[in-house]
């Protein structure tokens, strides 16, 4: 379905923008404002679910263990008490439905800009070598890689996949040809001769696992010496993997710390994704009451999810895409917040501030009350 989503719908969209304006930053920018704009509705249900929630969560509670404690003894009604007053305030799994039902998508949008052309794509293929005299009792399994789309050109691109009829498990001694083809069964190299600058996509192959086992040509040929386990990549350049945007010296590039050189512009895209995410979370609070319990999580996470993608292998243009969806998902949080609310959870937010209110006076009273004749007086 990703692989579905992404050749049907996304690049469709991509090449779109690209026709408009010749840049693939503008054109990740552009598809990044799109797909969240035809998710509004869904990703709005879930910030609604999760504004009501955080505001009835204490009452919830207490109603729930009152109806239990009182129909202990009778289920059937206990059931019937705990769905009215689902039915009062909204169930706290309401908000889940909407963010499954948009997850293949973004699926699709991460794999799409994780791929050609925006940067270099991989095809791994994991053999299992086994002696001789045993090859004869192993039954052929056809393999079959994830298809992804190669942009040869601009306006050029083809779904590719890797494939070895006899399978992936082959005998010490044997050689095998890995394909890559389109679809329609047309060798990607045979593909690439109708193209001027076909050349520079030709793909390069390694061994990434049992260098020792096996041996792999520059046409995707592999020769297995001993039993064992290896893994060979094949790895085609993206068109755009090397293209700059803005400050971004390469859409395909990875890594903050790279051969002893630090790529500030990694490290500016990680920043700014953990700033927008706070301030998303910021805004998703603005009005609300203080929740103890969530208020470690919630400064803590934002510092470990930005930590993680210093060090995650992600290109720069999925990173240009995860700030640009941040910031609007901050702007569709700011609009949010300010939505009325229905007059029960009202009521309940109004009581919760004012307690908050008596609270933080109270506790400001009780510490000039009690302090020592040498302490100065509190501000407060």
């Amino acid at each position: 379905m990703i692989g579905y989503i992404s050749d049907n719908l996304l690049i469709p969209i991509l090449d779109f923008f690209y026709g408009l304006v010749p840049s693939y930053g503008l054109a990740i920018v552009a598809l990044t404002i799109v797909i969240r704009l035809a998710l509004f509705p869904l990703s709005a249900g879930s910030i609604r679910s999760a504004r009501r929630m955080r505001i009835a969560q204490p009452v919830m509670q207490k109603r729930q263990a009152e109806i239990k404690s009182r129909f202990a003894n009778n289920p059937q009604k206990q059931q019937e008490e705990l769905g009215k007053l689902m039915g009062e305030f909204g169930s706290p799994l309401a908000g889940c439905l909407p963010l499954l039902v948009q997850m293949p998508i973004l699926f699709a949008l991460f794999a799409t800009l994780r791929g050609s052309p925006f940067a270099d794509v991989p095809y791994l293929v994991n053999f299992k070598i086994l002696p001789p005299e045993q090859i004869a009792t192993v039954e052929p399994k056809p393999f079959t890689s994830p298809r992804h789309s190669i942009f040869i050109t601009e306006k050029d691109h083809f779904p590719v996949i890797a494939s070895l009829p006899g399978g992936t498990k082959i005998a010490a001694g044997d050689s095998v040809n890995i394909n890559l083809e389109t679809l329609s069964g047309e060798k990607f190299n045979n593909l690439l001769t109708k193209y001027e600058n076909g050349s520079k996509f030709s793909p390069t192959w390694k061994l990434t696992k049992g260098a020792d086992l096996a041996s792999v040509s520059p046409e995707g040929i592999v020769t297995a010496k001993y039993p064992g386990d290896a893994t060979v990549e094949g790895r085609i350049p993206g068109l755009a993997a090397k293209s700059g945007f803005l400050f971004i010296k390469a859409l395909g590039q990875v890594g903050f710390y790279v051969d002893g050189a630090v790529n500030w512009d990694i490290a500016i895209l990680v920043g700014g994704f953990g700033l927008t995410l706070v301030i998303s979370q910021l805004l998703s609070g603005k009005g609300m009451p203080p929740n103890p319990q969530q208020a470690t999580a919630q400064k803590i996470t934002p510092i470990m999810i930005t930590g993680m993608f210093l060090f995650f292998p992600l290109p720069a243009g999925v990173l240009l895409y995860m700030v640009i969806a941040n910031v609007f998902q901050a702007f569709q949080t700011f609009l949010l917040s300010n939505e009325a609310l229905p007059d029960n959870l009202q009521k309940i937010l109004d009581d919760q501030l004012k307690n908050k209110g008596k609270l933080e006076l109270a506790t400001s009273t009780s510490t000039d009350t009690e302090r020592l004749p040498f302490e100065p007086k509190s501000n407060k």
